[in-house]
């Protein structure tokens, strides 16, 4: 059989039912490999123990974070903030043979390759805007007003930068460098928790939301950066969408209420490349 590059995002394995998903996801081929696009879960022991089985189980697992990884949630005995608890996953995941944002970009030769698979951490900077504002002030107003407001604004700290806006400023000036030094022979599947472009967020119930979930410094990403497909996931609206001729893929599984109303038996992997016939 084939081997197949699968992703899947978003598994919060802090619910029971979501762990006994996880529990069933099993690679078809020994040659499969998994991309993981963010928010396993908040709590780094459970992050560690979810993607460790992950890594038996597939010949690769290339992880990006997510916003619920980079939480300092008071029940995780593991109390780093910002870029050090970021570095400590970086670190684990080392130690456990997964790549990260941080690692060498690895080259998918299977079934629809040969493709560069960069997992990306961009963070977000409030760009994309509620509708009818412009600042960021103003944005973050109109959220608190219809009480549609982040977690991450109580347990995402940007340590030691000043605002999660400057990280995502430094992170998009590190990412960029190194996607602009690939190989530009070979097409990427660019890799992240937060969709490169707005559109996707524009069938959200509540559009406040949008706030929370990218930046416009990676609109033009998936043209600049040749992307075959692109990985996302956060939104919690598993589909497959085109932006400029460039597939994206969003691979969420989501919390169970979410999941159960598209079905009993939710199969969150999804195949990012079709075998050749």
């Amino acid at each position: 059989m084939t081997a197949s590059l699968f992703a899947v995002s978003d598994l919060h394995v802090s619910h029971p039912e979501n762990r006994a998903v996880v529990d069933r996801l099993r690679p078809e081929s020994d040659g499969d490999w998994l991309i993981v696009a963010g928010d396993v879960g908040e709590i780094f022991g459970d992050v560690e123990a979810t993607l460790r089985l992950l890594r038996r189980r597939f010949q690769t697992v290339i992880w990006a974070p997510g916003n619920h990884e980079l939480w300092t949630h008071n029940s995780d005995p593991v109390r780093l903030r910002g870029v050090a608890r970021y570095d400590a996953l970086v670190r684990m995941c080392r130690d456990n043979g997964i790549v990260t944002p941080e690692d060498e970009y690895p080259v998918w030769r299977g079934a629809g390759g040969p493709a560069i698979v960069t997992p990306l951490f961009q963070l977000y900077d409030y760009s994309f805007a509620a509708p009818g504002t412009t600042t960021k002030e103003d944005s973050l107003r109109r959220a608190y007003e219809v009480g549609v407001v982040c977690t991450d604004e109580v347990l995402l700290h940007p340590d030691p930068y000043p605002d999660r806006e400057s990280w995502c400023r430094a992170r998009l000036e590190h990412t960029e460098r190194r996607l602009a030094a690939t190989d530009p022979a070979l097409p990427t599947v660019l890799v992240s928790h937060w969709p490169l472009v707005r559109a996707p967020t524009e069938v959200m119930w509540y559009p406040e939301f949008a706030q929370w979930c990218g930046t416009v410094g990676t609109r033009d990403w998936h043209v600049r950066f040749r992307a075959a497909v692109a990985v996302y996931g956060h939104l919690h609206i598993p589909r497959t969408t085109h932006h400029d001729g460039v597939r994206f893929e969003e691979v969420s599984l989501g919390y169970p209420r979410e999941w159960r109303e598209r079905g009993t038996v939710p199969r969150p992997m999804r195949r990012v490349f079709e075998a050749a016939p």
